[in-house]
């Protein structure tokens, strides 16, 4: 059996994440992986390792009664991968409804993700990840 590429890894990273399923999403990751925030209210929060995974997916399920990453374009280098979307949900305070611009810079080693930077800009994202179409 050959080893996923690298966009097929985000693809189910980005699977899970849409799912809310926080134990799918930490098999793909590598152990001392840190994700960097885009979302909301904890935007720009660094969660560190698997337990921070984990965090992260609970206070998503917490905060947000849907949520969802609609992936549009992806490009790859050198074991990145930027993703460029867009970010779908409803809070769970008032049912207010979020349809935003989301780009994702996703680092790959190994075929685990071991660094994850989400901003709420295609253009940042892009500077990001040095990928130009």
């Amino acid at each position: 059996m050959t080893p996923a590429s690298n966009i097929e890894v985000v693809r189910q990273a980005l699977t899970a994440f849409s799912g809310k399923d926080a134990e799918a999403f930490v098999q793909l990751t590598a152990p001392e992986i840190e994700w960097t925030t885009g979302l909301g209210a904890i935007e720009g929060e660094v969660f560190c390792g698997h337990e921070g995974v984990r965090t992260y997916f609970a206070r998503l399920s917490s905060a947000w009664e849907e949520f969802s990453f609609r992936p549009d374009d992806f490009r790859e280098r050198d074991g990145t991968v930027l993703v460029l979307g867009r970010l779908q949900g409803r809070g769970r305070a008032g049912g207010v409804p979020v349809d935003s611009p989301v780009g994702a810079v996703w680092d790959l080693r190994d075929g685990k993700i071991w660094r994850l930077r989400a901003y709420l800009s295609h253009a940042k994202a892009t500077q990001v990840a040095a990928i130009a179409d």
